[in-house]
């Protein structure tokens, strides 16, 4: 978990030709997650407030970034973001919320971490989370469209890598070094060869059969 506190400043506007104004107060945090579909590992979520006077060139959705570039980034971002929370959730969380609820929690998280700069928060996707600290609204395919939200998938996604790698370290015959805990192949073969470690979603159906297998 991650956050910094700098002056307020005015959220940056849409950047996609077809977007709409979202017609949120500012300045607006930008909230986006990474990892809900893996097997393993946290989800992780992030709020990112701008600040129009430190612009940061390149900012598009971190699924359209190469590993290099989305690196790059994260430190500019960090450094020049009005304000920025990072919260992982981790997978026993997972296990006792279900994915949706605790993506849910890490947003109200990270919103929460950057109400002292936010007046409202913009998120990426098709629904606002309950009990949200500011005002909210969602937009589709918003981590492409909107400069704050992309930033935000960013700080998601290398934070999350971040995590697995040294995962790794720890369970190195899973190869989370290389899908991230996602369901690749070579991860459902070696949870049937290893059986699931704590770090493993249990929730989830290929881990949860392959915890019933015998050893």
């Amino acid at each position: 978990m991650a956050t910094r506190k700098r002056a307020a400043a005015a959220s940056l506007p849409l950047f996609a030709a077809d977007s709409a104004d979202p017609g949120l107060p500012g300045p607006v945090a930008g909230v986006d997650e990474a990892g809900r579909g893996p097997l393993a590992g946290p989800v992780a979520v992030a709020a990112v407030v701008l600040d129009p006077a430190r612009p940061i060139a390149g900012l598009n959705d971190s699924k359209q970034l190469s590993e290099a570039r989305r690196e790059a980034l994260y430190p500019q971002i960090i450094e020049h973001a009005a304000a920025f929370h990072i919260v992982l959730v981790s997978a026993a969380q997972i296990d006792r919320l279900n994915i949706l609820q605790a993506t849910f929690q890490g947003m109200r998280q990270a919103v929460a971490g950057v109400a002292h700069v936010a007046r409202s928060a913009l998120i990426d996707g098709n629904k606002v989370p309950p009990g949200l600290c500011l005002p909210g609204q969602f937009l589709i395919g918003g981590d492409g469209k909107d400069a704050a939200i992309a930033a935000a998938s960013i700080l998601a996604k290398v934070s999350r890598d971040r995590y697995l790698l040294q995962l790794h370290q720890r369970y190195p015959h899973y190869g989370f070094d290389r899908h991230k805990g996602y369901g690749t192949a070579v991860h459902l073969q070696a949870l049937a060869e290893h059986g699931p470690c704590p770090e493993h979603r249990h929730s989830f159906a290929p881990v949860r059969q392959a915890a019933m297998k015998p050893a």
